[in-house]
């Protein structure tokens, strides 16, 4: 048993109780560099952000990106820049914006965060300050201008497998977090997009296969919600 415990802390092998806290399976857990022309865009946030479990293109940033220079909407832009890490916190996400310290310029930038201390049984007391200074951060991102920032609600991880024998408490817990997220957001004047409602489905392919995280099916349902809301262009057109 002590050799199997050690072994596992060396290879850092996934088990049910730290699926949510294991490092992306993806090497480049951040993005460093814009690539090709267009608009900037930067997408800030957790494992839901940098696509756990996904290919790179099947990242919901990534997919709406193609989205919009496949629609020839008279706009298009770069491939985005991804600050995330399956497992961060509100916290750790702070932290990784400071070791990247991106430019204030970005034409274009998002926030996913929360679902980490949720599982880590922070209070949402606690969740309400810290996701409000990392959404001015977003602001600050922006140029300063709130109409080029969106958030996305909080998936709800209790209709998945790995969530499911804990589904009610899981379900009440995200609601209370978006109802932080909300909030916050309509303080702020941040367009607010609610994909939790596509995430609460018993569709096996809408879920990655551990069990838990979004498949590329599911991130592209979160982008035609974005999408058919005309809201981005709006901006840019």
């Amino acid at each position: 048993m002590f050799f199997c415990i050690i072994l596992l802390a060396l290879l850092n092998c996934t088990s049910d109780n730290d699926m949510i806290y294991n490092p992306s399976n993806h090497p480049d857990s951040t993005q460093d560099s814009l690539q090709g022309e267009g608009l900037s865009f930067l997408a800030l946030g957790d494992s839901y952000t940098i696509g756990e479990r996904v290919t790179q293109i099947e990242r919901w940033p990534v997919q709406l990106v193609n989205a919009i220079n496949h629609a020839d909407n008279g706009y298009a832009f770069a491939q985005p820049k991804i600050i995330a890490r399956t497992g961060w916190t509100t916290q750790e996400l702070k932290a990784g914006i400071a070791a990247e310290n991106p430019v204030k310029n970005y034409d274009f930038v998002s926030l996913l965060i929360g679902v980490n201390n949720q599982y880590r049984g922070q209070s949402v007391e606690t969740y309400q300050p810290e996701f409000e200074e990392l959404l001015n951060m977003a602001i600050e991102f922006a140029g300063g201008d709130k109409e080029h920032v969106i958030v996305l609600s909080i998936p709800d991880y209790g209709y998945t497998p790995f969530g499911a024998n804990k589904k009610e408490e899981i379900t009440k817990a995200i609601y209370d977090y978006n109802e932080v997220n909300r909030k916050v957001s309509e303080e702020l004047g941040v367009k607010y997009f609610d994909i939790t409602a596509i995430s609460r489905t018993d569709e096996a392919d809408m879920v990655a296969s551990d069990g838990l995280h979004p498949s590329g099916k599911q991130y592209k349902a979160w982008v035609e919600l974005i999408l058919k809301d005309d809201y981005l262009n709006s901006l840019f057109q």
